[in-house]
């Protein structure tokens, strides 16, 4: 086996992980999104969300 073979290797097994590890953040933010809409469609505020009164 030749050096290129591990270098080719490495870098392919470096862009897999790193479009893995995209992968899993993007699926992670939709359901993040899909479970606060949820909580909000129940009534749930955030406490970033003001709701109009004076602190």
């Amino acid at each position: 086996m030749s050096h290129a073979f591990y270098v080719t290797l490495s870098y392919l097994s470096a862009f897999g992980i790193a479009l893995g590890l995209v992968l899993w953040v993007w699926l992670d933010h939709r359901g993040r999104q899909k479970e606060l809409a949820r909580l909000e469609a129940a009534g749930i505020r955030r406490r970033s969300a003001h709701s109009g009164e004076a602190q």
